[in-house]
């Protein structure tokens, strides 16, 4: 048996979470600095939207969290993507709009409990306690785990990739998809990474020697580095996802 509970309910997991939860990112993701803008408001405002999934014998199994918004449920009115989710979130807050939609902004299974089904349990878990809660809508900016194997590929055309079985190529959103999850639309410009070069030669363990476009792990599109500058621009995309 498993139990969704607020992180606030379970500091005993935070120091596990966080050496568990981060290595199965790339550093870069952590490095948008317009999310640093809203991530302690986020906090401070949704602490009931954080979540661990752990086992009937205490053990901590994977993390998700998310935001409220207000959304039409139009393509139109879909927030730009990631960071865009964030910033609707807060300014919605503070101004009294009256959120309708839960966004699911993150999901992270342990490594070692991998391959066992927990991330549909945690995706179901987590939307079923939006619903529960007032948000009927539910939707992620999904960020597909295979498109770093397709970097130059435009997302638009990544997420129309499928199986023969008619399911999506990438296994990320074939897990959605088989959650009853339909794709919306792309988000090509979800979220948005900079830094110096040098920071960039830590965070992706390569040397740039030119100005140039680069390729670097677990990328899903191109990094564009400019020397005379000193800076590295890299714009991540992800593809919007509707949970029924």
């Amino acid at each position: 048996m498993y139990e969704l509970i607020p992180v606030a309910d379970g500091p005993q997991y935070d120091e596990e979470a966080e050496q568990r939860f981060s290595e199965e990112w790339p550093e870069f993701i952590f490095h948008d600095v317009e999310v640093g803008r809203w991530r302690e408001r986020r906090v401070q405002y949704f602490p009931e939207w954080e979540f661990y999934l752990v086992s009937s014998d205490d053990r901590l199994i994977a993390g998700c969290w998310g935001v409220p918004i207000a959304w039409d449920g139009t393509v139109a009115d879909l927030p730009g993507g990631f960071t865009d989710s964030l910033a609707r979130s807060v300014t919605g807050y503070e101004a009294g709009v009256v959120p309708n939609t839960f966004v699911l902004m993150a999901a992270a299974v342990r490594s070692d409990e991998q391959g066992q089904g927990h991330a549909g349990r945690v995706i179901t878990a987590v939307r079923d306690r939006a619903v529960a809660g007032g948000l009927p809508q539910v939707i992620a900016p999904v960020r597909p785990t295979l498109k770093s194997s397709y970097p130059l590929t435009p997302i638009e055309t990544f997420m129309t990739w499928t199986r023969d079985d008619g399911l999506p190529l990438d296994p990320w959103l074939r897990t959605h998809v088989r959650l009853g999850a339909t794709l919306l639309a792309p988000a090509p410009a979800s979220q948005t990474m900079t830094g110096t070069v040098a920071d960039w030669e830590q965070w992706t363990k390569m040397p740039f020697p030119t100005t140039g476009t680069y390729t670097i792990p677990a990328g899903l599109t191109t990094l564009e580095i400019n020397r005379e500058s000193n800076t590295g621009t890299y714009t991540e995309p992800n593809i919007w996802l509707r949970h029924a």
